[in-house]
């Protein structure tokens, strides 16, 4: 930006600042903020203690759906009608017999009915799991809900429409568990567009049956009997280089977790929170940081319909003209939309920033353009700017880790570790690894012992496989950077270390705002080479336009290069976009490095061999 005053911020206080080093043995450091406060056994009681101090305000609202498919006013559930709901689907639950053995599986999207089943199933102590829509309305071939469902053998199955789901679960879910759906049709059409043909018809149940179950004093025992220990959820891993692992989330973790996240945000306890959200639940950003944040400290969200998406960026936008968060948590793919929206958009300035106390950020680099355009938007509107946050977490740690410690944020800053989590950093070749310990760390993945095994080292850290520097070794209160993903870097035929996470963010920077992601590539050759995933904005060019911005892109990068290991001596900007069937991107969108050099190999072998038109290399 031109201007060179100090700018003014929206008041916002960080928790942590401090950190405490100790020296271990051959190079080893531990690293650690504050001890963890006191916390409740299950998460449970905070929600019962909202409903019932709190019984009409809402817990959560979700627009209707008009009779052309449009969207309409917001359908709301008070946090009084969420607990007799939870009551309600708890005692149902308890009478199926359902465990940790027969979970409930949801395959839908967020909805009112998702969240009440996930209410239900705490309530019950029955654990639950939400798992990814797309693999069963995207994927053909239904392999991940097929190794999902293996997994967890559940005893019921929820999905939100049987036209729309009926089809995978025909293909994927034993004729002898229970489906429940919130819209059912014909088994005969769920038949045929299945392609199927059976001869006994599974006895299915709609929810709203579910939710007429009348409560006994049975569902409060069953509640008074979970502790810590109890198993909530699992959440499923990407599955990067294997088939998603499902990762045990107990209460104690839940909990934890939360508690956690007011230490190192203390805005979370001082008042009624707004979130409107469009993050999958069936990923721990949203299922457990988002939806925790309200069950724990009060508050509603606002099911988000929309997406980062150009097909359904717009939902979100009108969403944010209409409902003023308090926080506002998003991928950076979602703010760069905004950011560029807020240019023009008053209603939209007006609205998201009139409450808004911090903006929150993960998931990937988020990229300076960006930040700038934001910040702008905010001096123009509101004459200051908002404290836009990050830090790093995973599924594994509930996820809340780390966080930054000053306002001062730069992409790729994580802070230092939150409350009562220590971190160990462990050299590993020629980078630093970090690992946890602590109550918000998973006891392992359900049903595979040998991958829980070789998580956790000699001193029960889990092993994350990322990569960290100091953001600056003469102070160690200002925490962490992110140095990339361990697994992902490689070598040069050269023998020369590739740092595949710094380079990717740059590349991602230089490339705004017409990049999404990169993939790079070189492996055992001779030079770095780069795969471009673009924006939307990017194929909206025309070919000469956008052949000049990457050409530039390309010349500039080399300009900065300081060696071979960080120099892109070729690149390639895709138009096939990544397969969720293949794994190459995620539910939040983010890419998948390692399933996209796996499922194009040919490709990159072409691109290195000026085998392949539309190569890009410096001038």
């Amino acid at each position: 930006m031109s201007s060179t005053r100090s700018p003014a911020y929206r008041d916002f206080t960080f928790g942590i600042t401090k950190g405490e080093l100790t020296r271990g043995a051959d190079g080893v450091h531990y690293l650690r903020s504050v001890p963890l406060a006191a916390y409740p056994e299950r998460i449970t009681d905070r929600f019962i203690h909202h409903a019932k101090a709190h019984p009409a305000k809402t817990f959560m609202a979700q627009r209707l759906k008009n009779a052309d498919g449009s969207k309409g006013d917001w359908r709301h559930l008070t946090w009084g009608e969420a607990l007799q709901g939870a009551r309600r689907i708890a005692q149902a639950l308890l009478m199926r017999g359902l465990s940790a053995e027969r979970p409930v599986a949801i395959l839908s999207e967020n909805d009112l009915e998702h969240a009440q089943l996930i209410l239900g199933c705490i309530y019950a102590g029955v654990p639950y799991c939400s798992v990814s829509p797309a693999y069963s309305t995207i994927s053909q071939d239904f392999e991940k809900l097929r190794h999902v469902l293996s997994t967890l053998t559940p005893g019921l199955v929820f999905a939100a429409d049987q036209a729309r789901y009926g089809p995978a679960i025909a293909a994927a879910v034993a004729q002898d568990v229970e489906v429940v759906y919130s819209h059912l049709v014909r088994a005969e059409l769920v038949e045929a567009q299945a392609g199927t043909s059976t001869n006994s018809v599974r006895a299915d149940m709609s929810f709203a049956k579910l939710l007429a179950t009348p409560a006994t004093d049975a569902v409060d025992a069953a509640m008074q009997a979970t502790n810590g220990d109890t198993i909530v959820k699992f959440l499923f891993t990407s599955g990067s280089t294997k088939l998603p692992k499902a990762v045990i989330n107990t209460q104690r973790m839940w909990c934890a977790n939360q508690e956690q996240m007011v230490a190192s945000m203390p805005v979370l306890k001082e008042g009624w929170h707004t979130l409107v959200d469009w993050l999958p639940w069936n990923h721990t950003f949203s299922g457990n940081h988002n939806f925790g944040l309200i069950m724990y400290n009060g508050g509603t969200i606002y099911i988000d319909e929309g997406k980062p998406t150009p097909a359904l960026i717009g939902e979100t936008l009108r969403n944010l003209r209409e409902i003023s968060p308090t926080i506002y948590l998003n991928v950076p793919t979602g703010f760069e939309y905004i950011a560029e929206a807020m240019k023009q958009d008053d209603q939209l300035r007006r609205t998201l920033l009139s409450r808004v106390q911090m903006f929150f950020y993960a998931g990937a680099a988020l990229a300076q353009p960006i930040w700038d355009s934001l910040f702008e938007s905010q001096e123009r509107e509101i004459g200051e700017r908002i404290v836009m946050t990050t830090g790093l977490g995973m599924t594994e740690s509930s996820p809340f880790a780390l966080f930054v410690t000053h306002q001062d944020v730069k992409a790729g800053y994580l802070g230092l570790p939150t409350a009562g989590l220590m971190l160990k950093l462990v050299p590993n070749n020629g980078k630093v690894e970090v690992r946890y310990k602590g109550d918000n760390i998973t006891p392992g993945y359900w049903r595979n012992p040998e991958a829980t095994q070789e998580s956790f080292d000699e001193e029960g850290f889990f092993c994350t496989g990322d990569a960290v520097q100091w953001i600056d070794e003469n102070n160690i209160h200002q925490g962490l950077k992110f140095d990339g993903r361990i697994a992902e870097d490689f070598k040069l035929a050269t023998g020369t270390f590739v740092s595949v996470g710094p380079l990717r963010a740059k590349i991602i920077a230089a490339g705004a705002p017409y990049v999404q992601d990169v993939v790079l590539t070189g492996l055992n050759m001779k030079e770095v080479g780069a795969m471009i995933f673009p924006l939307p904005a990017a194929r909206a060019l025309d070919q000469s336009t956008r052949l000049a911005h990457f050409q530039k892109m390309m010349n500039e990068l080399a300009k900065t290069a300081t060696g071979s290991a960080s120099r892109i001596a070729r690149m390639i900007v895709l138009d096939e976009p990544p397969s969720i069937d293949k794994g190459e991107v995620t539910d939040k969108g983010s890419i998948n490095q390692r399933a996209v050099l796996t499922h194009r190999a040919k490709l990159v072998e072409a691109l290195h061999n000026d085998a392949v038109e539309g190569i890009i290399k410096p001038e």
